[in-house]
């Protein structure tokens, strides 16, 4: 069975305005990342939103709650921003039963060359074969019980609380 990867926004789909110096989004990265990361997964990719996660909103939320209830995959990876990612896996964690789902995202936009999104996506991938059902986020190798984990704002790092 695919896993289903959901496209939410966030810096992992960010792209740079050389003229503005701004960061907009235009379309995902996600078909060039897992042709690049050499992905041999069934997945099935998504659009979902292109958001800040600073901008999600209540309803961006409920959107996302209702595509992971209603999809027939049992394997979910959600791209989205870092800033509000465990504030979305804390509310998945409540409102999906049944299925796996990571989230995943990025500190430096995919398209800057040096971006941790295509490592993280990768683990995401496998995280979501290999856990047991329940809500999780990725990043940097490690993977986090949803509700136990928050974004270190001073280091930039996530890291596990009790």
């Amino acid at each position: 069975m695919a896993v289903r990867i959901f496209i939410t926004g966030g810096t992992f789909d960010k792209e740079y305005n050389e003229l503005t110096g701004q960061l907009f989004f235009k379309d995902t990265h996600m078909p060039d990342l897992l042709s690049l990361g050499r992905c041999n997964v069934d997945v099935a990719v998504q659009t979902l939103m292109m958001v800040d996660s600073l901008e999600m909103t209540d309803e961006n939320r409920s959107a996302i709650v209702d595509h992971c209830n209603q999809c027939s995959e049992k394997q979910i990876v959600i791209t989205h921003g870092t800033d509000t990612m465990a504030q979305t896996a804390a509310l998945l964690a409540t409102k999906v039963p049944d299925k796996t789902i990571v989230l995943t995202g990025a500190m430096i936009p995919i398209k800057f060359g040096s971006s941790d999104g295509l490592f993280n996506i990768g683990s995401a991938l496998a995280f979501a074969q290999t856990l047991p059902a329940g809500v999780y986020i990725a990043m940097n190798g490690r993977w986090f019980a949803a509700g136990r984990v928050r974004k270190n704002k001073e280091t930039g790092i996530f890291e596990e609380i009790n």
